[in-house]
């Protein structure tokens, strides 16, 4: 639902420089005209951020942050094959869909997208030994990768950005959520649904700063436990 992707980007939003511990959330007008949505979607989207503990409401006087559970500036990228380098057996990645489409309202804020723009949009299964570790849905502005395919996402995403694509990446924006795994995700997984999971919304920008790459990842977390992996 809209006001849960809005919920997220203001997440991923509160973590950066931008905002400090106690300073205001902008205006829900001024987040309405932003989104495009109704003032009523966007108290219902800072509702969600209440619950999560990162803002407060305080009477007459607007939201303010209240706590950050992003990660800023992450600059170690190391990518799913390399980070799954000590373990013995046959790493994956299946690309269960692949497409280009225009941008949603959600993802073009994310990714700072003009209107109408397009965007890849891919689902991968990341295994080991062919246990499926994570889930990743993925959207990348198709003006900065032509060539992308699906052997490229078959092997490393980020190797194919900065070897071919020729973008170097700066580093990425976090946001982990623990979340009850719902289907189709839990049948991907190969969990019982109710299985707690964690969901990894990453942003990816490049050294000039520009966003290359919104993911929003499903994490087994009983199979594997890491920092980072791609």
């Amino acid at each position: 639902m809209i006001y849960k992707d809005i919920a997220n980007t203001l997440r991923i939003r509160i973590g950066t420089a931008e905002y400090a511990v106690g300073s205001p959330l902008p205006g829900e007008y001024r987040l309405a005209e932003e989104f495009g949505v109704s003032r009523m979607t966007i108290r219902k989207a800072i509702d969600l951020l209440v619950n999560w503990g990162l803002v407060f409401r305080k009477n007459g006087s607007g939201t303010f942050i209240m706590h950050k559970n992003v990660y800023p500036g992450t600059q170690n990228l190391p990518g799913f094959f390399k980070a799954m380098k000590n373990f013995h057996g046959k790493i994956t990645s299946q690309v269960l869909t692949f497409q280009i489409q225009l941008a949603t309202d959600a993802v073009s804020a994310q990714l700072q997208l003009g209107a109408e723009e397009k965007v890849y949009y891919s689902r991968r299964i990341r295994s080991v030994n062919n246990t499926p570790l994570m889930i990743e849905d993925s959207y990348m502005p198709v003006r900065l990768f032509r060539n992308l395919s699906i052997s490229h996402l078959e092997g490393s995403k980020f190797k194919y950005i900065e070897k071919e694509a020729r973008i170097q990446i700066g580093g990425n924006y976090e946001c982990l959520t623990p979340i009850l795994a719902e289907n189709p995700i839990a049948a991907l997984l190969e969990v019982k649904e109710k299985t707690p999971i964690l969901c990894i919304n990453s942003l990816t920008y490049s050294r000039q700063n520009v966003f290359i790459n919104y993911s929003i990842m499903y994490r087994n977390t009983s199979e594997y436990r890491e920092d980072h992996y791609f």
